[in-house]
């Protein structure tokens, strides 16, 4: 099923293992369309190589994926059309001018008037007065945006992003985030995003996964994370997960009501 009903993402007891060392051990979730879900975890908790195996870089060991109702095991063409990926830790071909690059990435996704695509979505990222400069020298911010065009060169219905703001300014960095913010309300793109940016989860997520040692090891909305652990804000339930030292803020309830009555016999 590709219908509308049919979730963004769908990832089943998936897990890759690179010899005796375990990236991602097991992991299940959906993704709603029309959402954006955060991976959160410290280096090495498995996100990038969950990110990698829905674009198909990195094999599964185990597990399914099925992208916009399409298995990505024997359906990878048909969902690669419809999905895109932006990473500042990416590169283009530095010698290509930015003209070329959008024009050979159009061309990999089999899209239609090439010319006029590119010249649109330079328009509308103010990539025009630099074109026909080469990528090798560009500015920090303006390869961001060049990245921000390839990754909507073919208007995705899934967009991947692994760090999308790393590096860049706060202004550059907020701007970059309202274009997520306008593009997925005007075409009702989903988004999965890596991110160690706490304020960029809280302000694009609809909901978080938690990993740590390739596994997820807690899941929510950022309001609820937020209350579950008695913290005022992402960043100290990403230090408690990742410490292994955050308790709920319920299991504190709990223990405090069991201690109460201990005392009370």
């Amino acid at each position: 099923m590709t219908g509308a009903d049919t979730p963004a993402l769908e990832i089943s007891g998936l897990r890759k293992c690179y010899g005796p060392v375990t990236a991602v051990d097991d992991i299940s979730f959906t993704v709603p369309r029309g959402s954006t879900t955060a991976l959160l975890g410290g280096n090495g908790a498995g996100k990038t190589t969950t990110i990698a195996m829905v674009l198909g870089l990195v094999t599964p060991t185990a597990g399914s994926l099925h992208a916009l109702g399409y298995d990505l095991e024997t359906e990878r063409r048909q969902a690669n059309a419809l999905m895109n990926f932006e990473s500042p830790y990416v590169d283009m071909p530095m010698r290509l001018t930015v003209r070329e690059n959008l024009t050979v990435y159009a061309r990999l996704y089999g899209l239609s008037h090439v010319r006029e695509r590119v010249r649109a979505i330079a328009d509308d990222l103010a990539l025009t007065e630099f074109l026909d400069r080469p990528s090798g020298k560009l500015s920090a911010g303006q390869k961001t945006r060049v990245g921000l065009a390839k990754a909507l060169i073919n208007e995705p219905e899934l967009l991947l992003l692994d760090e999308p703001t790393a590096s860049l300014d706060p202004d550059t960095a907020d701007w970059v985030r309202s274009y997520f913010e306008a593009y997925k309300a005007r075409t009702g793109a989903t988004i999965l995003l890596a991110s160690h940016n706490m304020g960029e989860v809280e302000r694009l997520a609809d909901s978080v996964l938690m990993m740590t040692r390739g596994r997820i090891v807690d899941r929510g909305s950022p309001a609820d994370l937020l209350a579950r652990y008695g913290r005022t804000n992402m960043e100290e339930v990403f230090l408690d997960v990742a410490r292994g030292t955050g308790i709920r803020a319920a299991d504190l309830a709990t223990a405090s009501q069991q201690d109460t009555e201990g005392a009370a016999s």
